[in-house]
């Protein structure tokens, strides 16, 4: 068969399920992206209410060169695709609730180092030792852990890898807390080096001090924003797909993947997926490789056989979901100089956030949410995402991966504790940043809950971001993007390696090209996908 006869389907339109359509597609696939929702994006999805244009997910634009090498493997370019803004500061922090200042992050080695020695002595000379380290860990990182499939045993045995071996090793086995907590004494400093955890849905205390590397993204290469919102981002990945042939079939849910035993053959094949749409129609969709960037509890468990299961419900048992979220999306009147486009609030001993949210038990936060939260304000940037003289506010409230916390506002009829949790939250905005008629000014509010995350995303313990960046599941212990047990079946996505969020996501989808061609190299993919 010729390679330009051959069928593929994609599970999901997610970033990662758009991302890897349009690699596919230039490869010479025939594809086919299936997702039960109406609309594409994902957990990068948006909502417009009232004027205004809610991003509902992903709102921090970093790792610029994954964003950068995808659209170049589309044989375009990120100048063409996205109107891109640089963030000065990159973002804020409160440290409350009794202490009324703030911080701001600009970004740059010389900047972070000047404002990290006016809080405390020394510090400014150690986070420059800090932050070069973290570059070199991050450029290894690039070179031997993010693009490869692990599945050739001189992957990772680079001439840096070697070089560096001592000191992986030190940063593997040692957690992001301990390795930060050595060195700098004030709590602001130590949380600005820390909270990239909770991004890699983790906690400092669990994440290996590996992902000091995330520092380098925020602190040295700086934080922009794409104009329009991660929406923008979202039908830039979708154009690419299109561009590439890709066919859509929305409002269509995947009910199994297809597969055949072939004779003599140790691996069942994948033949297609059994879908039914939005009218209870139930058809068949034939391929010769299926790609699912579906989160990888539902497609092992839901939608294969047990005899088929690579990672079958024993093996969940074992890891850590990481967290979930309430998401509290805001439309306001008048202006907020208070917050900047991106603003952490951050509890001054914030152990007991994390003992909310990953032990789920903790007496200072009856509601079992954090009171370190993240505050996202597009409107300080972006003209077009709420009405004249008002400000458009994302709230991310950490909790547990827990269902039964309930549903928010956004899609279905909101739970009592949700409703609860959003109103502590903004009391807590107004209180720490000095607003106390926020509550009144509020004209548009929404919520999401982690059973809105189990019910839209099919996520596994409706964890919001993916399983946590704990040593046991990152790079290759986070698992393998082909199925053991079927030929054919491949995973994207921030559920699989190499980990979560949109640029892992963009990873992941080339991670499948690298599998389909046998390619076990580490490091990028040609922009000319040259085989």
């Amino acid at each position: 068969m010729r390679q330009q006869d051959r069928r593929a389907v994609v599970i999901g339109a997610g970033v990662a399920g758009l991302a890897t359509a349009a690699l596919l597609g230039r490869e010479g696939y025939a594809v086919t992206v299936v997702d039960k929702l109406e609309v594409t994006g994902g957990r990068a999805g948006n909502l417009e209410v009232d004027g205004f244009r809610f991003d509902t997910g992903p709102s921090w634009y970093l790792m610029p060169e994954a964003f950068d090498h995808f659209f170049e493997l589309c044989g375009t370019s990120t100048h063409d695709e996205l109107t891109l803004t640089d963030l000065t500061p990159a973002y804020r922090v409160y440290s409350g609730p009794t202490d009324p200042a703030y911080i701001d992050i600009s970004t740059g080695v010389d900047n972070v180092a000047r404002l990290f020695e006016s809080i405390e002595p020394g510090a400014g000379s150690a986070v420059r030792d800090y932050l070069a380290r973290s570059s070199t860990i991050y450029r290894i990182s690039l070179d031997s852990f993010l693009y490869t499939t692990f599945s050739g045993p001189r992957t990772m045995a680079t001439r840096d890898v070697l070089a560096n071996l001592s000191l992986l090793f030190t940063l593997l086995t040692t957690s992001l807390q301990h390795d930060v907590d050595k060195t700098f004494s004030d709590p602001r400093l130590r949380q600005v080096l820390q909270y990239p955890a909770v991004f890699l849905s983790s906690q400092p205390k669990s994440a290996p001090a590996l992902y000091s590397l995330m520092s380098h993204t925020d602190l040295v290469e700086g934080v922009r924003y794409p104009q329009g919102g991660f929406n923008a981002l979202v039908a830039a990945i979708e154009k690419q797909a299109r561009n590439a042939g890709a066919r859509f079939e929305l409002g269509t849910e995947v009910l199994a993947i297809s597969t055949t035993k072939r004779q003599g053959k140790r691996k069942a094949q994948a033949t297609g997926v059994q879908v039914v749409d939005s009218h209870g129609v139930k058809k068949s969709i034939a391929a010769d490789v299926v790609v699912s960037a579906a989160d990888l509890h539902h497609t092992e468990n839901a939608l294969l056989p047990k005899g088929l299961r690579t990672y079958p419900e024993r093996y969940f048992g074992q890891r850590d979901p990481g967290l979930s979220a309430v998401l509290l999306l805001l439309g306001v009147k008048g202006r907020l100089p208070e917050l900047l486009h991106h603003t952490l609030l951050f509890s001054r001993d914030w152990s007991a956030d994390f003992r909310a949210v990953y032990e789920g038990t903790e007496p200072t936060r009856p509601l079992r949410v954090s009171e370190s939260i993240y505050i996202s304000k597009p409107s300080a940037t972006d003209d077009e995402v709420a009405p004249e003289g008002c400000e458009n506010l994302f709230v991310l409230i950490p909790a547990p991966a827990d269902a039964s916390l309930g549903f928010g506002s956004a899609y279905r009829e909101q739970s009592p504790r949700i409703a609860a949790i959003a109103d502590a939250a903004v009391d807590q905005i107004a209180s720490w940043i000095g607003v106390p008629d926020l509550k009144e000014r509020i004209v548009v509010r929404k919520t999401i809950g982690p059973a809105d995350f189990a019910e839209r995303y099919n996520s596994w313990s409706a964890s919001a971001i993916g399983p946590a960046h704990t040593l046991k599941q990152s790079a290759f212990l986070r698992g393998r993007n082909a199925s053991r047990k079927v030929e054919g079946l491949y995973y994207a996505g921030g559920t699989t390696v190499p980990g979560v969020g949109v640029p892992m996501c963009l990873i992941s989808a080339e991670n499948v090209i690298k599998r389909l061609r046998g390619d076990t190299s580490g490091g990028p993919l040609k922009p000319s996908l040259d085989k």
